[in-house]
């Protein structure tokens, strides 16, 4: 069972525009790495239900694009374009929304995301996402969005998938 979600703001000088959540799951971190950058185990956790994910094209390199699509249950597609910065296998993925592929700007940029998937012992990863946004007004719009909570679903829905093997 995976520990409950902590979200908590940073005490640093980025803190007006971050959002961070942090969960321990019971796999380890290959394996959380895995559901993040295989399209086919992501497109099983990654939408807050009762939202599915029908496709993700997702090319894992530094300046590597991904698409991730959200569906509502009306049929409407969401889809979210990125690029990714930094890419550590295993450890660390860092995406931004700045780009919609290659170096192509996006119109209307709104976050860079961090991921990290560190070793919390007994085989179990402390994965910590930390969201940066351009203006704190983004942050708080964010934040209205449901964050927290979609998130937090997405991390049950995630380890509830792990817990399966």
């Amino acid at each position: 069972m995976s520990e409950p979600v902590t979200d908590t703001a940073t005490a640093t000088s980025q803190a007006t525009h971050e959002l961070v959540l942090e969960r321990v799951f019971d796999a380890p971190p290959a394996r959380v790495y895995q559901a993040w950058t295989d399209p086919e185990i992501l497109k099983q956790w990654f939408a807050p239900k009762p939202f599915t994910t029908p496709s993700a094209v997702l090319d894992v390199r530094p300046g590597g694009s991904s698409t991730i699509v959200m569906r509502d249950p009306d049929g409407n597609e969401y889809p979210n374009q990125g690029v990714y910065l930094e890419v550590e296998p295993g450890r660390k993925l860092v995406s931004t929304d700045a780009y919609t592929r290659a170096w192509v700007p996006a119109n209307e940029p709104f976050m860079t995301m961090i991921l990290t998937f560190d070793e919390a012992g007994d085989g179990r990863t402390k994965a910590r996402y930390v969201v940066r946004h351009w203006t704190e007004e983004a942050r708080k719009r964010h934040e209205e969005m449901g964050f927290y909570e979609g998130w937090g679903q997405c991390a049950d829905q995630l380890s509830e998938l792990l817990s399966r093997g």
